[in-house]
């Protein structure tokens, strides 16, 4: 498909550089069957779930995987999206044309050798004997997108404010952000409803923020992250789809993963492994109800995939509405609950 019918306007001032305060007070636009939006916050989730659904959350948590260094005198930006091993990470370099294979970035307590390099990602081996990504969360920053970096620097509240609350499994570096609107008092209405909660992984790569640089979808390549359903929660899962209860997943990570785990019949497996799967319009979905996510860039994988879901027209519709309405974009902005269309 043409990338350009995944384009849209967005003025500057929609991007959010904040969260919404308190957690779960953002808004949130409905997009139901027969192309009926709703305006709505996150707050009224519960009314559009029933005793017997299931909400799907990725768990992982992010690290703080954006790295400065000096490569002899040369300043060298790192951003990890991988791990590879123990000790290795592939990463995005800035300048990367600097960098040759056997040189050594010197991070301060933290060294690293190039093992390879094709165009701006790097494949880097650390010298550590302890635990790597202990000594990250040392030396490194948040790994804040580059939308909301641009306009403003880190600071101490982003520790807390692109974590999920039950995110306990690091790994990301991105934060799967439809949850970040979830607090302990919303959840635990939703469970009060009879609404079942469950949790996989999938630690989310720098590579989604990655603009699709090809003029035909069918030209782009993912990178790959490694996720894991086990066989407890596929088998729950599995349990509410034959019961009649819907799979709402939180945010496109956990739909990604609960895709790559389904089979043509819409049975879960267990998955422990890479996911590279690319979603755009034509897919059929197997695996996913219903899907809880915040509002994606203009010609991103991620608008593809919401387009997929809903239908490009539908979510052309949406977003226009949701930009002429002042909704707030991206990591830090509002959600959105979307329904396939019937």
């Amino acid at each position: 498909m043409d990338v350009e019918l995944f384009n849209f306007e967005l003025p500057k001032e929609r991007i959010a550089l904040r969260p919404a305060e308190p957690r779960g007070s953002a808004r949130m636009l409905v997009v139901a069957p027969f192309g009926v939006t709703k305006d709505r916050s996150v707050g009224d989730l519960a009314k559009y779930l029933s005793k017997g659904d299931v909400l799907v959350f990725n768990d992982t948590r992010v690290i703080p995987a954006r790295l400065f260094g000096k490569r002899d005198e040369v300043k060298i930006e790192v951003t990890l999206h991988k791990q590879i091993n123990q000790f290795s990470w592939a990463a995005f370099a800035k300048p990367a044309k600097r960098l040759r294979v056997g040189d050594v970035i010197d991070f301060g307590a933290l060294k690293a050798d190039v093992l390879g390099r094709e165009g701006p990602e790097v494949l880097l081996k650390f010298n550590v004997e302890h635990a790597l990504i202990d000594v990250i969360k040392i030396v490194g920053e948040m790994p804040l997108p580059p939308y909301i970096a641009s306009q403003r620097a880190v600071d101490e509240r982003d520790l807390d404010d692109y974590q999920t609350v039950y995110g306990v499994k690091e790994g990301a570096v991105a934060a799967p952000t439809a949850g970040l609107h979830f607090h302990d008092e919303l959840l635990a209405e939703i469970s009060e409803l009879g609404v079942e909660m469950e949790f996989l992984t999938l630690h989310v790569g720098a590579g989604t923020f990655l603009p699709v640089k090809v003029d035909d979808t069918s030209d782009h390549v993912m990178h790959e992250e490694w996720g894991e359903i086990t066989p407890d929660v596929a088998e729950k899962l599995n349990y509410c789809r034959k019961n009649g209860g819907k799979i709402v997943a939180v945010g496109t990570t956990a739909l990604r993963l609960l895709e790559s785990a389904a089979d043509a019949d819409g049975i879960i497996h267990p998955f422990s492994g890479d996911t590279d799967i690319f979603i755009q319009p034509g897919y059929k979905f197997k695996g996913v109800d219903a899907l809880f996510t915040n509002f994606h860039l203009p010609k991103s994988t991620l608008f593809m995939l919401v387009s997929a879901f809903a239908g490009l027209d539908r979510m052309q519709a949406a977003y226009k509405h949701a930009v002429d309405e002042h909704y707030r974009f991206y990591s830090y902005g509002d959600s959105s609950l979307l329904f396939p269309e019937k």
